[in-house]
């Protein structure tokens, strides 16, 4: 097995565990849960399960399955977002699959790592990122980023709910 296929493999699990706690979590939580937040400058659950979804259409639906390219970070961060629990999992849901399935292209074509999609967006350059990334630096990227709003819902699952079921 190559080292880029090694890389998908590695991914994929990652990805596929951070999509399995937070629908747990998600499901152990009320509405309310949801949209609250520790403090008024805080994130909320719900504002996480957007942002989420804006980077995932941003990032590959955008760029794999030709998805308009819209970028409205201000909505993902906005003060009392609201959002059902039934939203949250179908947004977290849908968020988490569609990297699942760049991931489960590359795998077909493990070169296809090394591809550059995002020459055609609006000039972008944040995060060591720019025009000329790969869609592997993009996942890296991701696989960095992503994660640790997984578990910033948990820990805010935990300051509603105290203990969580994980089983």
């Amino acid at each position: 097995m190559d080292s880029l296929s090694v890389v998908i493999d590695f991914l994929l699990i990652k990805y596929k565990a951070d999509q399995k706690w937070t629908r747990k979590v998600i499901e152990q939580l009320s509405e309310e849960d949801i949209i609250w937040s520790p403090t008024p400058e805080s994130n909320s659950i719900a504002n996480l399960i957007a942002h989420i979804s804006g980077a995932a259409h941003q990032w590959f639906e955008s760029a794999y399955f030709g998805a308009p390219y819209v970028e409205d970070r201000s909505k993902e961060f906005e003060r009392g977002l609201q959002m059902s629990k039934e939203q949250a999992l179908e947004i977290s849901k849908k968020s988490y699959y569609c990297i699942i399935q760049v991931l489960e292209m590359m795998k077909a074509n493990p070169t296809r790592l090394l591809e550059q999609p995002y020459l055609n967006y609006p000039t972008f350059n944040s995060a060591a990122l720019n025009n000329h990334s790969t869609i592997l630096e993009m996942l890296l990227h991701q696989f960095r980023h992503l994660p640790s709003h997984t578990g910033q819902i948990i820990y805010i699952a935990k300051m509603r709910k105290g203990t969580l079921v994980w089983d």
